[in-house]
């Protein structure tokens, strides 16, 4: 995903044209975490529900290979972001019924794949320098076959038959004012994350950095994240939801300015990384942790794709959407993240108005 910008911008797409593929694309992030959702809650099958996603999402990516030219990449992509986002539900959901929610314990799981993120995004930097644009979709192929092997050799976790005596309706979890406020503070952040997620690694090339920096670079955010995932369950505990999120976004905020005032200087570059940190690992951790336990295991499954989809969906279509409007082949890149700061920093207000031990 951090290459899927320099990808486009290989097949000629212009900056307008990117922001607008990567909201219409993550605009499927609202239906696709719902299709399996359901089905996998009622029957208690997240193994099964999780495979044929993988599946799914493998088969249309390869879809790149053999489509050009703007709607037939976008439809494409979409479809593949639509199966994509309806197993992600399902992994969250496999891995805090293993290790029965607890936080410490999730954090320390969830690193291996920030671990597998740094090694692919390190390589992939390097393989563009080497070869061309067109690697991110090799590349991307090759982890997403490896995914839906890899669900091969799951198994299902024991499934609780108690969930199913639970009567108390999941609209009395989603119409309360904890949950929206707790949402629009998500929706909000991923506002943010706009400009870094569709032309980052477009910045740092225009900056004058090579594509290898640039993998070291993303590397960097998901290292300082393995970091903090390893203290993550720890920090929840002690300080809570609440203000883990409060000081994320914050940090967020920082980070976005950083990056759009002072981005040529390599060292604040860096430190804008390291708060990748909080920026993802802190704020997910918490987030997962508030809808497990705010949803319960009945309806963990629904919980996850609601977030998923408003969060990620209504809020990363608007922020790509935006991002891809205001950046102006780079001309625009200082007012885009100025922007971002803005929306993390009113992400990180709208938290204050959530009472602490309702989180």
């Amino acid at each position: 995903m951090p290459y899927l910008g320099v990808f486009l911008d290989g097949r000629g797409f212009s900056s307008t044209e990117i922001g607008e593929l990567f909201a219409l694309i993550t605009l499927a992030r609202i239906a696709g975490p719902n299709l399996l959702a359901a089905i996998a809650d009622r029957t208690g099958k997240h193994l099964k529900c999780l495979q044929l996603g993988a599946f799914l999402t493998f088969s249309t990516f390869c879809l790149a290979f053999f489509v050009n030219g703007f709607w037939p990449l976008t439809i494409s992509f979409a479809i593949m972001m639509m199966f994509w986002t309806a197993i992600l539900p399902q992994i969250e959901v496999l891995t805090l019924n293993c290790v029965h929610a607890h936080a410490g314990r999730y954090s320390k799981i969830r690193l291996w794949g920030s671990i597998g993120y740094i090694v692919f995004t390190v390589l992939t930097g390097l393989m563009i320098d080497l070869f061309s644009s067109e690697t991110p979709i090799f590349i991307g192929a090759f982890v997403l076959l490896s995914l839906f092997v890899a669900t091969l050799f799951l198994t299902e976790p024991g499934h609780d038959p108690s969930i199913n005596q639970v009567t108390e309706s999941i609209w009395k979890k989603i119409h309360h004012p904890v949950f929206y406020g707790f949402l629009l503070s998500a929706i909000l952040l991923q506002v943010s994350f706009g400009p870094y997620y569709g032309f980052f690694a477009l910045y740092t090339r225009d900056l004058g950095y090579s594509g290898q920096t640039t993998g070291w670079l993303i590397a960097l955010g998901v290292a300082a994240e393995v970091l903090i995932f390893l203290q993550a369950g720890k920090l929840i505990e002690k300080v809570g939801v609440k203000w883990i999120l409060f000081l994320s976004m914050i940090l967020t905020a920082i980070r976005w300015y950083l990056l759009a005032v002072l981005a040529q200087h390599w060292v604040v570059l860096i430190a804008s990384q390291v708060l990748h940190a909080f920026s993802f690992g802190m704020a997910h951790s918490a987030s997962m942790h508030f809808i497990h336990h705010y949803f319960g295991k009945k309806y963990q499954g629904q919980g996850q794709a609601i977030y998923a989809s408003v969060a990620f969906g209504i809020g990363g279509a608007a922020g790509n959407y935006g991002a891809g409007w205001y950046w102006d082949q780079g001309q625009g890149a200082e007012f885009a993240f100025t922007l971002a700061a803005i929306f993390a920093f009113c992400s990180a207000l709208t938290l204050l108005m959530i009472p602490a031990k309702r989180m």
